[in-house]
């Protein structure tokens, strides 16, 4: 055991944690040769499209440190905000974590949110200078940032380049140095705590976990802990680039266990497994339940893929324990799912992947959040949804929940930042100086006004300099209305939204005018609509397609243009009863991007 170290790698989005990686990975001769190319760790199409880090990925290294021989097992985490959820479970994992900051960007806002959480966790630091062959690097201002977040001494920050491989070596060894052996003991029942699970479709689910106490061997009899469902362990092993089998995995170790589970509700992140003949007491505790920020509706274009639907959502969670889902149903779309995402890149992610692994093709609904209805005999619900809220005169107020948000940024973009934040409803609680000309500002804002497109504006607005990190803060009273979109007099459930009154007008004459571009010309008028209650707020009408009945006619009595346009017009006014109004997919979307 006193040879083993796990350690993490956290780290703001794009502050180069894979390219480090890839060379430890490339050092130790964990990969070589073909094997050897960039982001090595980062194994989906999506992430090498996008250069993010999605998923956390474990590998184990071996390196020999003066003439004696360390394991050391690597988990790479995301740094973006919306795959935070992937990192407070790589930090469970771990007992050090390594702290990589950008030379040219200095610290940032999620740096310090996945700081703390590591923090939390009595992880052992290093931090890490990255990109110091840069042009535009400031290592002396940025140390100096450093030091005064983490209170370290000048002399144990590492300086490093993950594209020419500086300062490596002295990674290396200030893994093997600085961070703790794990604890645990030998000798005491089994429990390992699983920390991530992936689905494949030969040999069922495959469980990662990380041994706590005691060891596990091929061949034994475990049991999952909250599920009490019992297995037979027939492969366990330890993950280099592809799995390695093993007899053993010992206490401290990281490994994964495979044991012909097929259905995904039986394996739960953050369960811990034990043996039958022997079991631990209680469970391993540190994890918490994930808890979504934006919901939206997912729905199968066909109704007839509803239960694949369900099985990709499930085979996905697996993958993705920060996804939430129920079924729910809508007049306009049918049945569907109302799923949970913890921002708005995690919700296009799922989609994508979606479609990726699974062939499903969906459409999702408006994203909001949820609310907590008091109606006047003092019970209160919780809504996710728009078409929930009880009727107008039941309801006594609406509460909304508020995150505290704090946006670190260059001073130069302050001014614009505070309008952006201010029309979107918050309330500037404090602004503090962090080093020279970078500030911290820190609001209180609704949640729903962040949703939509508040990160999108921040980064144009900064030019990308500033860095943006949220959490739930409490739920407030507010003024909301429920605004529905009518298309000929009927509500189109999948469109109508929650939103505070001052907005709503406003809200509905923008999605007026974006409807009426989206929704293509019919045989008869469309009307469009955006109403509160009974009140019309908003209009727009897509005039008819039609056919130039009189172009037969040339001279002759007027009183023979008229008939044949007054037969047009029943036959317009029929068509108009019967006809129905196809909202094709672009319009569900376009209210994201209604500027």
């Amino acid at each position: 055991m006193n040879k083993i170290r796990n350690f993490c790698i956290i780290a703001h989005i794009d502050h180069g944690k894979s390219t480090l990686a890839d060379r430890l990975l490339e050092y130790t001769k964990t990969v070589e040769g073909k094997d050897l190319q960039a982001q090595v760790l980062d194994d989906m199409d999506l992430e090498r499209e996008r250069g993010i880090t999605i998923k956390s990925h474990a590998i184990q290294m071996e390196y020999t440190l003066d003439g004696e021989k360390y394991i050391l097992n690597l988990i790479d985490t995301p740094g973006h905000v919306d795959f935070s959820y992937e990192v407070s479970r790589s930090i469970a994992a771990c007992e050090g974590a390594l702290l990589i900051v950008d030379a040219a960007q200095g610290i940032q806002a999620q740096t310090i949110s996945n700081l703390y959480m590591a923090i939390d966790n009595d992880l052992e630091i290093i931090p890490i200078l990255n990109k110091i062959d840069l042009p535009t690097a400031m290592p002396d201002e940025v140390e100096d940032q450093i030091i005064e977040l983490l209170g370290v001494k000048p002399e144990e920050i590492i300086r490093a380049s993950g594209k020419t491989g500086e300062g490596v070596y002295d990674i290396l060894r200030a893994i093997i140095e600085r961070i703790p052996a794990p604890k645990g003991d030998p000798e005491a029942p089994l429990q390992a705590l699983i920390f991530d699970s992936v689905f494949n479709s030969f040999r069922g689910i495959i469980a990662y976990f990380k041994v706590v106490n005691g060891s596990i061997r091929k061949g034994d009899l475990v049991k999952f802990f909250n599920t009490g469902k019992e297995y037979d362990a027939d492969e366990v092993g330890v993950l280099k680039l592809a799995m390695s089998p093993k007899n053993e995995i010992q206490c401290g170790d990281v490994g994964y266990i495979i044991s012909g589970i097929k259905t995904s509700k039986e394996v739960k992140v953050g369960d811990t497994i034990t043996h039958v003949k022997r079991p631990c007491e209680k469970a391993i505790e540190g994890f918490e339940e994930v808890k979504p920020m934006v919901f939206a509706g997912v729905y199968p274009i066909e109704s007839e893929d509803f239960e694949d639907l369900r099985a990709s959502l499930e085979k996905l969670q697996l993958n993705d324990a920060s996804l939430t889902f129920q079924p729910e149903s809508s007049v306009a779309l049918g049945f569907g799912f109302r799923c949970g995402f913890l921002g708005l890149l995690h919700m296009e992610i799922i989609q994508e992947r979606l479609e990726r692994e699974f062939n499903m093709d969906v459409i999702t609904t408006v994203p909001n959040v949820s609310y907590l209805v008091h109606d006047k005999k003092g019970t209160i619900k919780e809504v996710h949804n728009p078409s929930g809220l009880p009727d107008q005169t039941l309801i006594d107020y609406i509460e909304e929940p508020y995150i505290r948000a704090s946006v670190i940024t260059n001073t130069a973009y302050i001014g614009p930042i505070m309008t952006l934040c201010l029309g979107k409803r918050g309330i500037l609680l404090k602004q503090e100086y962090i080093s020279g000309d970078r500030i911290e500002i820190t609001y209180d804002m609704p949640l729903a006004e962040i949703v939509i497109d508040f990160y999108d504006k921040l980064k144009s607005i900064s030019k990308g300099y500033a860095s943006f990190d949220y959490h739930m803060h409490d739920y407030r009273e507010s003024k909301l209305v429920k605004l529905d979109i009518l298309l000929n007099g009927e509500s189109v459930d999948a469109l109508s939204t929650l939103t505070h009154v001052d907005n709503a007008v406003n809200f509905g004459r923008r999605m007026c005018e974006k409807l009426k571009e989206l929704i293509p010309r019919q045989q008869f008028d469309i009307a469009i609509q955006a109403a509160i209650g009974a009140k019309i707020i908003a209009r727009e009408t897509i005039k008819a397609v039609r056919k130039d009945v009189t172009a037969k006619c040339y001279g002759g009595d007027i009183s023979r243009k008229r008939k044949l346009l007054e037969k047009q017009k029943e036959g317009k006014k029929r068509m108009k009863q019967v006809g129905n109004v196809e909202v094709p997919q672009k319009a569900f979307l376009a209210v994201l991007k209604l500027d």
